[in-house]
């Protein structure tokens, strides 16, 4: 059986000096598509951000894509976000450039120089979340699903071993979420990981998945009956 792409184990995770999670086990393998729910302040975005470097782990084990986040230097970091590929609820795209130019940016600061590949590159990831034809436009002048559409292709541009969503459809209305919720899906069937934060309960009844839970300190398994 291959290694998993993400585990903790009797893991603990602080913001700062506050204990939010205890005695974290979790395990996720290449190809599954996982959920991580909970209420608003219960952890789901401490846990992201320690998966993503921006919570150093001091408790117990870690490793995520072949990095071991309880020795994560901060010069490591930039390395492990080119393994992974993070969503954010707010889009985090630059609205002073055009989507092309959105993901050129990330491709020329992540050390690609050829720019034939880029091109290709970034055509390709355009087409996988069916923006291909939306290139020169703006992030203003797109939708709120359009822009997190863009900012899921700006995730796969360095065909990452895992995906981090977090709470990818958080602003985004009924119909939209389903809209994008179908892009993850169609990417996760091509094979890529995704551990995905949302508190869309509607979503999970719709695509039922794996699913973690965030609850009084701790995270577990739950059947998805249950949630």
């Amino acid at each position: 059986m291959s290694k998993p792409v993400l585990f903790l184990k009797n893991a603990s995770i602080f913001q700062r000096e506050t204990l939010i999670l205890s005695e974290v086990n979790v395990s996720v393998e290449k190809g599954e598509f996982v959920y991580l729910i909970g209420k608003t302040g219960t952890g789901k975005s401490s846990f992201m951000k320690t998966l993503y470097g921006d919570i150093p782990l001091i408790e117990g084990e870690g490793e995520i894509v072949d990095f071991n986040l309880k020795t994560l230097k901060e010069k490591d970091i930039p390395f492990l976000r080119r393994k992974l590929g993070v969503v954010f609820q707010d889009f985090k795209l630059l609205n002073d450039r055009t989507v092309n130019e959105n993901l050129m940016f990330v491709l020329k600061a992540t050390g690609w120089t050829d720019k034939k590949a880029m091109d290709n590159k970034v055509e390709e990831v355009l087409s996988k979340v069916g923006m291909k034809t939306k290139g020169f436009k703006f992030p203003y002048q797109l939708s709120g699903g359009e822009q997190q559409r863009v900012a899921i292709a700006r995730a796969l541009l360095n065909d990452p071993e895992l995906i981090l969503a977090d709470e990818p459809t958080g602003n985004l209305d009924p119909q939209t979420s389903v809209e994008v919720m179908e892009v993850l899906q169609e990417i996760n069937k091509n094979g890529n990981t995704i551990l995905m934060a949302t508190h869309d309960y509607a979503l999970l009844l719709k695509y039922p998945s794996k699913t973690l839970k965030c609850d009084e300190n701790q995270i577990f398994e739950v059947v998805q009956k249950t949630v």
